[in-house]
């Protein structure tokens, strides 16, 4: 691990670029769909705390999918320290909760402001939801096993828009971005510790 294919500096620039650019993704899909992005994108301290604490299950998932050492798992912890954890080892903390506000702001906006709504208005509420993070899944397909669990996150995340019966894109949106950044952190953490090793 300790020679990166990746040249960290170029990495972190192009990932926030590539995930800030979903946003005008989402203005023009919402353009032709007829559908604000950011309708139900509000400021609520319900919202927040929502988020905070809808991301507590989500981090416990991936800590213990740290411990699991099947092959499947132990393939996606392989390719994840390669890749985002070679590029991102050398970065601050700082560097990475921007990368991780980026991503949580743009896929939210893209998959739960746009097209959950879009395919709920077309199919109906349980097949918009479960159709919007299939296609939400398929995008982090990097596994089989990643692309299910991605689903499945997808979901959590979809139905986190309703929490307290008030849909408010804040809370996935808060809830990916501290997930992306607690999980930024443990990888960088752990790739810094495979270099020693």
């Amino acid at each position: 691990m300790k020679n990166s294919p990746f040249n960290s500096g170029k990495f972190f620039k192009n990932a926030c670029l590539f995930e800030a650019a979903l946003i005008l993704v989402a203005v023009i899909l919402g353009w032709l769909s007829g559908i604000n992005p950011f309708a139900t994108l509000h400021y609520s301290e319900t919202a927040i705390l929502y988020g905070i604490l809808g991301t507590i299950p989500l981090f416990l998932l991936f800590l213990l999918l740290e411990q699991i050492s099947t092959e499947s798992v132990a393939t996606i912890r392989h390719f994840l320290l390669e890749t985002l954890g070679s590029a991102l080892h050398r970065h601050h903390w700082a560097d990475l909760f921007m990368l991780a506000a980026i991503a949580g702001i743009s896929e939210e906006i893209l998959f739960r402001g746009v097209i959950q709504p879009w395919m709920e208005s077309s199919w109906g509420i349980t097949a918009g939801l479960i159709g919007s993070n299939i296609l939400f899944g398929l995008v982090h397909a990097i596994t089989p096993l990643y692309t299910i669990l991605a689903v499945l996150v997808g979901i959590y995340l979809g139905l986190s828009l309703d929490y307290g019966g008030d849909r408010n894109l804040l809370t996935p949106i808060i809830i990916h971005g501290l997930y992306d950044f607690l999980a930024f952190l443990a990888l960088m953490r752990s790739y810094r510790a495979s270099l020693h090793t």
